[in-house]
């Protein structure tokens, strides 16, 4: 994804952006390590001037995650874009949730968040979905010997179970009605010289 500036919500201790070519990248949240610091329902970031939002596994802890889409939805530039990621409750992994306990800890005291219940959220507020992917198919085993012997779902799951994933990561772009790209004026000058560029002619000699 392209721009200028872009903006990491949360879990700043992982650098989610590190692979991205925006040149402006900044994290922000309350923990300690974010560039900015500063609560995701109030951030200090003037409206549509960021180009692309990433929320990994913050709509999950969040006390308010509508809040938090529509302060995201504030921000974002019209055309901008819009990266979650959660945990699939269509999966092993919401099935070990329910039989742990509330004190099991995180990632199993999160409130999970189905697909469909995210894409509603974001169609409310004037997203559209833009692709996606799922992933970690295997048993959320905590040994090793375990995670190796399931490693095989891990390879099959894409291809023949591949919305049961534990894991999802979502893009959405943000529309706005009425919204006109303009088009560079020089780029119209270029297309209009070319519109009006001579056609060669072929010419055809008759030999006696």
């Amino acid at each position: 994804m392209f721009g200028f500036r872009a903006v990491q919500i949360g879990l700043p201790e992982v650098d989610f952006l590190r692979q991205n070519r925006i040149p402006y990248r900044l994290s922000l949240a309350l923990e300690n390590g974010a560039s900015v610091a500063a609560d995701p329902l109030q951030m200090p970031l003037a409206s549509q001037s960021v180009d692309l939002v990433v929320l990994p596994h913050v709509l999950e802890w969040h006390d308010n995650p509508h809040e938090v889409l529509r302060e995201a939805e504030r921000v974002l530039m019209p055309e901008g874009r819009l990266v979650i990621s959660g945990f699939n409750t269509a999966s092993l992994w919401r099935l070990r949730q329910v039989f742990s306990s509330k004190h099991a800890g995180a990632p199993w005291d999160a409130r999970f968040i189905g697909l469909l219940r995210l894409r509603d959220w974001l169609r409310v507020l004037g997203f559209e979905l833009d692709g996606g992917r799922f992933g970690c198919y295997a048993p959320p085993f905590r040994r090793r010997i375990w995670l190796d012997r399931f490693a095989f779902m891990e390879k099959a799951g894409s291809r023949w179970w591949p919305i049961t994933g534990g894991i999802y990561v979502v893009r959405a772009v943000k529309r706005v009605a009425g919204m006109r790209i303009v088009t560079p004026a020089w780029r119209q000058e270029r297309a209009r010289r070319r519109a009006l560029a001579p056609i060669p002619q072929r010419s055809h000699k008759i030999h006696d």
